[in-house]
């Protein structure tokens, strides 16, 4: 793999360069008004993101969000898949390219990638900051509505992140679809709230039923053993917070966690972790406690067999030896138990 710090910190290095000359009053404005309302519930002929002042204020504000969560969901099927890279990536509402700097960032060398997008300032911005990254500069920018007329071609990849809460149920359900489709692995992100999660579980069921296996973040294929409108499934990215973060938000952290839903699904072969880590470790004198989403045996087969998975708390004591030490620097969201 890249290193994603390297990748990131070319990011953040490009995304400064923007603010250049933009005063931060206008910028701080225009990132306020377009969190209500960016790009609206469904692509129309008057973007939200209406000229370069507003995108790259924008950009410079969620690019570094986006790319962290991407690039998570992005390594969780790289360690389910290690044999497995991309040949080819389409990466659907991808404005500015978020998602395509963080494939970049998972994966070595350049590849055909294709970005689709309704705002045209979102695509020109994102071909400016690819410039900045020599596996990006020939990535193809193309305006596309992202609804039910949507097209796609043939693909080893799909990412979808912070897509399916902008649209309507039915235009959701075609364009999930329509990536199952074409590509051999399909990655959705959207935000970490309930919401979030019932679009992911939907378009997981969706991929599933399409004869896709899950490689993360669930170690199985089965139905999530939450009860719906009991809890939600979502994990934590942790984000570096620029002068406009800080500005916007207000605090002076040097960083903000993003929480984020997801899921990986694939045609191929796939191993996804035994467990996975769906909390924050509790560590606590000589213990460490785990809740952990577990799956029964031949779950994650993929043949509609599977064993009904569980969710589940494991305390790991120092009794356990270097497996303590290892729940010990355990994170939210990581397989459990630790690879060899």
């Amino acid at each position: 793999m890249n290193d994603p710090g390297a990748s990131a910190e070319t990011l953040r290095t490009a995304l400064d360069g923007l603010l250049d000359g933009l005063p931060a009053r206008q910028a701080g404005a225009a990132v306020e008004r377009l969190i209500a309302n960016y790009r609206g519930a469904t692509p129309t002929d008057a973007p939200i993101l209406r000229d370069r002042a507003d995108v790259a204020a924008y950009a410079a504000y969620r690019m570094p969000a986006t790319f962290e969560a991407v690039r998570a969901a992005l390594e969780a099927l790289a360690e389910a898949a290690p044999e497995w890279v991309p040949g080819s990536h389409v990466d659907v509402g991808g404005g500015t390219g978020a998602a395509t700097w963080a494939v970049g960032a998972t994966w070595p060398g350049p590849r055909p990638v294709t970005v689709l997008d309704w705002a045209e300032p979102a695509l020109a911005l994102g071909r400016e900051i690819a410039a900045a990254s020599p596996d990006l500069r020939d990535v193809r920018w193309q305006r596309s509505r992202i609804g039910s007329a949507l097209s796609i071609e043939s693909t080893d990849l799909v990412t979808v992140s912070y897509v399916l809460n902008e649209l309507p149920e039915t235009d959701r359900a075609t364009l999930v679809d329509t990536a199952a489709s074409v590509a051999q692995a399909v990655v959705i992100v959207e935000p970490g709230t309930p919401d979030g999660y019932t679009r992911i579980i939907e378009a997981r069921e969706r991929l599933v039923a399409a004869g896709f296996r899950i490689a993360a973040p669930c170690p199985h294929s089965a139905a999530c053993p939450i009860v719906p409108g009991a809890d939600w499934c979502h994990f934590s990215a942790r984000v570096s917070r620029s002068s406009l973060h800080r500005q916007v938000k207000g605090g002076s952290l040097a960083y903000e966690d993003e929480k984020f839903a997801y899921v990986a699904a694939v045609r191929f072969p796939v191993t996804p972790a035994p467990a996975r880590i769906v909390r924050k470790p509790q560590i606590r004198k000589g213990q460490v406690l785990l809740d952990l989403c577990e799956t029964g045996t031949g779950a994650g087969t993929g043949t509609g067999t599977e064993a009904k998975p569980a969710l589940a708390r494991t305390t790991v004591t120092k009794r356990h030896g270097d497996l303590y030490k290892s729940a010990r620097d355990a994170d939210w969201g990581d397989p459990w138990p630790p690879a060899d």
